[in-house]
């Protein structure tokens, strides 16, 4: 009894030091997501999905002192989340594969299915095992072999089959045809992928969110859409085309893809990412498994006030298109990609939006030449920025979430100035300070103005938000001034989110003169939240922009959890 005593408390010692020694291992982000460049086969090679493409609408000069980003990008690009309706048919239409979850659109999924505990189903012994356009079938004998290895799956997992498919044949053209179009066309083995039958399995365990590093979940060539039904009519959600999962530990890490939110969407890009080390990997996951999520980012849809409209014409951003090109009857929906500034709802703003890159001359217009004066007279040399949205570490992202309640400034200006922005001062924020403890290196500072919240409205009465303030129709939202944001940089902060259309306000000056402060501190911003009253105290604050390089901006999906 005394010696088998003895061997509990060793092995009790032995399995508190191991955890101890996983707690004590450095929190890393793993970025699973695939790189989005014309040169990358990012979209569906097959006629009539269309090209992604990213336009430089205006380039910081004479007519404006921004980099100005137009994307014209489908949701079947790069990595990618599918969602049910995506094979499951509206329940009105009262057919064979009509169900509940037919209506469960991006816009729809609830925010704690977008993560939860990474469980890592190793396929690389599939990989080229099978005849040139056909696709090696996972197995429940797979999930079977990994859950003997480890613990069974369930409800709060999301199992990843890892083939290392992507990390090996996602290239530049000409080699890049080797990851879809060799497959499509017979000329290379496919992608390891689930069949029907796992998914059926998955779903007696109570999985809800997959994913997958091959280039879509559905077997080659006539498996996808048995796949597709069998996952998604279960409720179902999963990440096609995610990478480097080899990066990952069999379990353990917090997996999470979070896409921009179209309204009636049936898949979306997104950004697939991962959490190992550390405390935050446990925590996230049990707030996924316990449903404590918000989500922070308003709908996409042509019908709502998504990108700033300008104040004189011809000076509008990109309107939010949404382009049918393919019909499918078996759904009774046209597929269909989106046109839009990349600062359409939700998105980061990076420094090189408002800065040039190294050493480039610039030449603005007289009035905003008269504008950078006075900011470097006051506020230092403005500096030079080559990070574009591919460049931001997730971490930047990422992290405390740390609410500033400045409803308060509302209706503070005087409407002979209009139009005008109540000001965030650097006085304010010390204020804060007081009431709330220090800002901290690596919170997300997020501005609660109330505005979005208040405005954001489907049209005709959509002005609210950008239309009236900027006309001085109605007073414009609170912004920082260059002043606050250096005063953040000082306190170690990276980052600065608003529940506002965007940090600069409606006075052109102090906009220009705020984004050129975010940039020369290397600073990033997040634009067009809503719901932060909704976000507990202790909350972590995720969002994770679309991967396109060159992108001075780009849009994304922001969630809390606690």
């Amino acid at each position: 009894m005394i010696r088998l005593s003895w061997s509990l408390l060793l092995a009790s010692l032995s399995m508190i030091a191991c955890a101890s020694a996983i707690d004590a291992q450095e929190t890393k982000f793993v970025d699973c997501s695939l790189l989005i460049a014309p040169e990358y086969p990012a979209t569906w090679p097959t006629h009539p999905f269309p090209r992604f493409q990213l336009i430089h609408e205006q380039a910081i000069g004479p007519n404006s002192p921004y980099n100005i980003d137009v994307l014209m990008i489908d949701g079947n690009t790069g990595t990618q989340m599918d969602v049910p309706p995506h094979s499951v048919v509206r329940p009105e239409l009262k057919r064979e594969k009509s169900g509940p979850f037919g209506l469960s659109w991006t816009d729809k999924i609830e925010p704690w299915q977008f993560g939860g505990e990474a469980c890592i189903v190793d396929v690389r012994h599939l990989l080229d095992k099978a005849p040139n356009g056909v696709s090696p079938l996972v197995m429940p004998t797979d999930i079977e072999a990994f859950e003997k290895q480890h613990r069974k799956v369930g409800f709060g997992d999301v199992v990843l089959f890892r083939s290392d498919y992507s990390d090996q044949f996602y290239r530049p053209f000409p080699d890049g045809h080797r990851y879809i179009a060799d497959v499509v066309d017979r000329k290379a083995p496919g992608y390891p992928d689930p069949g029907p039958e796992t998914m059926e399995f998955l779903a007696t365990r109570g999985v809800m969110t997959l994913g997958t590093d091959s280039a879509s979940m559905g077997p080659m060539p006539n498996l996808a859409e048995p796949t597709h039904y069998a996952g998604l009519r279960h409720g179902m959600i999963w990440t096609e085309g995610a990478t480097s999962l080899g990066q990952l530990p069999s379990t353990g890490a917090f997996y999470c893809m979070l896409s921009p939110r179209h309204a009636n969407g049936p898949y979306s890009e997104t950004r697939a990412f991962a959490i190992t080390g550390g405390d935050l990997p446990r925590r996230l996951i049990e707030a996924a498994r316990n449903k404590r999520a918000v989500d922070l980012s308003p709908v996409l849809d042509m019908k709502n006030p998504v990108t700033n409209p300008g104040t004189l014409a011809g000076r509008h951003r990109q309107v939010y298109v949404k382009v049918d090109f393919l019909y499918s009857p078996d759904l009774d929906l046209w597929h269909h990609t989106h046109l839009m500034d990349a600062t359409a709802g939700t998105h980061l703003i990076t420094p090189s939006f408002a800065l040039p890159p190294e050493g480039a001359q610039v030449e603005y217009s007289p009035e905003v030449r008269g504008w950078l004066e006075e900011y470097e007279a006051k506020f230092g040399k403005r500096g030079f920025s080559n990070r574009t949205a591919e460049q931001v570490p997730l971490e930047w992202t990422c992290g405390e979430a740390r609410v500033v309640d400045v409803t308060s400034l509302a209706g503070t200006t005087q409407k002979a100035q209009w139009p005008a922005s109540p000001v965030i001062t650097a006085e304010l924020l010390e204020k804060d300070e007081q009431r709330n403890g220090k800002f901290l290196a690596g919170q997300i500072v997020i501005f609660r103005t109330g505005h979005i919240d208040r405005f954001f409205k489907p049209a005709p009465d959509d002005k609210g938000v950008w239309a009236d303030p900027l006309t001085g129709k109605s007073e414009g939202w609170p912004a920082p001034d260059a002043a606050a944001i250096q005063l953040l940089k000082r306190r170690g902060i990276r980052c600065v989110a608003t529940d506002a259309p965007d940090l600069g306000g409606v006075n052109p000056k102090q906009a220009a003169m705020t984004y050129w402060a975010l940039g020369s501190a290397d600073m990033v911003g997040i634009e067009f939240l809503n719901n932060v009253g909704n976000l507990p105290p202790n909350s972590y604050f995720l969002f994770a922009p679309t991967r396109i390089r060159d992108a001075h901006a780009s849009p994304g999906r922001a969630i809390g959890m606690w």
